[in-house]
């Protein structure tokens, strides 16, 4: 692996940064030193901006509104995106392009490339996920919405839970059971659903500081047309995976960016409070390095990977594994270092929901109690910490399989296991 750059890849960064210099503020500090209405309302125009210059899904080929560019562009487009603090997309694309489009490009048949990508593009449509249900988190195969075809016409029933912008999406990416009669993994479909139906209710979850961001979807006979299928029928398993693996592996080629810059922070947060010297924190502080340089060179995995071809695999979970508890670490950590002012200052323009103090953030307790609240969930999104090690040991290093009692008891799953 060479962990260096082309000499023709700087005369494109330079375009990127050109591109930056001319379309962003003159007083530009990061989308996180923003508010919440603020910041929604410039991801808005910003998504216009590069939409307009064909940067919003750069990546994807000229013939579906993309712009065609390598990997290797495209890594330096976010490289050069994550060193401003300006996000690469709007504020639900995360799904509608880095999910479901990446996924449809994939998959999916030339009449639903053709119909779908300009219009995730143009914004006509947005999306948002439907895979957990009340008793299919983690254990995703055991869901029970079920789809029955009818004609020209799929008939869902059913439920799925902690939709992430499920209130603003008029299209929903539903994992279905459309087969009872064979094993759990194998009778499920990928079927791509219109919200705006009777058959369709979506309910907030109000969360404790009063945000709706997640919500509960009831199907009850929503409708969703025979050929809106995509991968096959009973093929949703392998599909589900893909659109995973894309959620869990595309950003770790600039990963080490974001966490590297909230590092950073760290360090002056030790500065500020007088304990930089500290024997412990300095040890944190070298373990944390560390840990951003190992992501560092994940990304750099990666990204030859994309090079050669190959799309997100089941080595993904290594580094959500990774980034995950690392995020859980240091936000913890610097709670240490704040001591009581950890508790306090946090008002209601800092419940957003924030992720890891942006570039450009200031580095207030406030902000790093936000990022310490959104650490927690991180090991539970995208698939539990618990599920992905056990991705990483079954299809990664080829271990056997974890041991299943079906109810039974832990001594009889170890001597399953040791038979």
């Amino acid at each position: 692996m060479d962990p260096t750059y082309p000499a023709e890849s700087e005369q494109y960064r330079q375009t990127i940064r050109t591109f930056l210099d001319e379309n962003l503020p003159a007083d530009w500090n990061g989308i996180g030193s923003m508010g919440e209405q603020e910041r929604e309302e410039f991801q808005d125009n910003w998504r216009q901006t590069l939409s307009e210059h064909k940067l919003l899904a750069p990546n994807w080929p000229a013939e579906y509104g993309g712009a065609g560019l390598t990997h290797l562009e495209h890594v330096i487009l976010n490289e050069e995106f994550a060193s401003r603090g300006v996000p690469t997309s709007g504020s639900n694309d995360g799904f509608s392009i880095g999910m479901v489009g990446n996924t449809i490009l994939a998959w999916g048949s030339e009449e639903q490339k053709q119909h779908y990508i300009p219009r995730i593009l143009s914004g006509e449509d947005v999306w948002c996920q439907g895979y957990s249900e009340p008793n299919a988190g983690s254990d995703l195969a055991n869901l029970g919405c079920k789809a029955e075809l009818d004609g020209e016409q799929w008939i869902i029933n059913g439920q799925k839970i902690w939709t992430s912008s499920g209130h603003r999406a008029n299209m929903i990416f539903v994992l279905a059971r459309t087969d009872a009669d064979v094993t759990k993994h194998a009778g499920i479909s990928f079927l791509l659903v219109p919200m705006d139906q009777k058959g369709v209710e979506v309910r907030p979850i109000t969360n404790i500081v009063g945000h709706d961001h997640f919500n509960e979807v009831f199907f009850t006979d929503a409708e969703c047309p025979k050929d809106n299928v995509l991968g096959g029928v009973n093929n949703g398993w392998a599909v589900g995976n893909t659109l995973l693996g894309f959620e869990r592996g595309v950003g770790a080629t600039t990963t080490a960016l974001g966490f590297g810059a909230e590092l950073d922070l760290y360090i002056d947060l030790a500065r500020q409070t007088g304990k930089v010297d500290d024997l412990v924190v300095r040890q944190d502080i070298a373990r944390f390095y560390t840990s951003v340089q190992i992501m560092r060179y994940r990304g750099m995995q990666v990204l030859t990977r994309f090079l050669n071809g190959e799309q997100p695999g089941p080595e993904a979970s290594v580094g959500k594994l990774h980034w995950s508890h690392h995020h859980h670490a240091i936000t913890e950590s610097a709670l240490n270092l704040l001591g009581p002012a950890g508790a306090i200052g946090f008002g209601e323009e800092n419940r957003s929901g924030l992720g890891s103090p942006d570039i450009g953030t200031e580095n207030t307790a406030a902000n790093w109690i936000a990022s310490f609240l959104i650490a927690r969930p991180g090991t539970v999104y995208a698939g539990s910490s618990e599920v992905q090690r056990n991705i990483v040991g079954e299809r990664v290093l080829g271990l056997p399989k974890e041991p299943r009692s079906d109810g039974g008891s832990w001594k009889e799953s170890q001597s399953a296991y040791k038979s």
